[in-house]
């Protein structure tokens, strides 16, 4: 039988796996029981009533959080020319054209978000099989292909989050890390959380958002009153 870590179960004995709580109670104590040695994400996840695997229940977009994500986020753009000098002046970490399609096709990714310029994507769909498994491939529904690529670079960096519900019917992201204050965590929670309420698909039946919890990066999950995160 597995031993369980004394850090865990100092953890454990401090939260009520069973109880529904507050939203603002459920932040404090997930910033309370943030004991690793770094600065640990607060990821929430969301159970959805949807399917799926069927492309009328798919639930996918970006939000931008109010008071960012606190994770250092590196983009690579695919862009060329004048283009591809906005994006370097926007902050992009990694700018090219075929040059940086070879690099990617040989399995070097130095990167966490990807940008692309329309008139790339006939170059980086040749990608898809390697960028898409990792949720990397741009597209123009979540503001990743677009000609405005110094704009879509200063989103990402100041706290766009892209979310996709999983075959599970589970959406997830970061909302903040255990040094942001707790108002500002509850703010960007709600945010997201109206987000994913937006983005509800017509076939979507029943109730649909089932269940909300949120953890810290080494933290156990704590459940969320839903009707506490008071949607905006």
């Amino acid at each position: 039988m597995a031993k369980i870590a004394k850090r865990f179960q100092k953890i454990c004995e401090g939260i009520d796996r069973n109880k529904l709580y507050q939203l603002d109670e459920a932040v404090s104590l997930v910033k309370q029981w943030a004991i690793a040695k770094f600065d640990e994400t607060i990821e929430v996840s969301i159970n959805l009533g949807v399917d799926a695997r069927h492309a009328d229940q798919m639930v996918r977009g970006v939000v931008n959080l109010p008071n960012g994500t606190g994770r250092l986020v590196r983009i690579a753009v695919f862009a060329r020319a004048d283009k591809a000098e906005e994006a370097r002046a926007a902050g992009a970490d990694v700018v090219g054209a075929e040059d940086l399609f070879e690099i990617v096709n040989g399995g070097t990714i130095e990167f966490d978000r990807c940008v692309a310029t329309p008139d790339m994507m006939p170059l980086v769909g040749r990608l898809g099989k390697i960028l898409g498994p990792r949720g990397m491939m741009p597209n123009p529904k979540i503001g990743t292909v677009t000609p405005a690529v110094a704009n879509a670079v200063k989103a990402i960096k100041g706290g766009a989050v892209e979310f996709r519900v999983e075959k599970a019917g589970i959406v997830h992201a970061g909302v903040g890390k255990a040094s942001f204050e707790e108002e500002k965590i509850v703010e960007n929670i709600r945010v997201f959380a109206d987000a994913v309420i937006k983005a509800k698909p017509v076939a979507a039946k029943g109730e649909y958002m089932k269940r909300i919890a949120i953890s810290s990066t080494m933290g156990i999950g704590i459940k969320v009153d839903i009707p506490s995160v008071r949607f905006i």
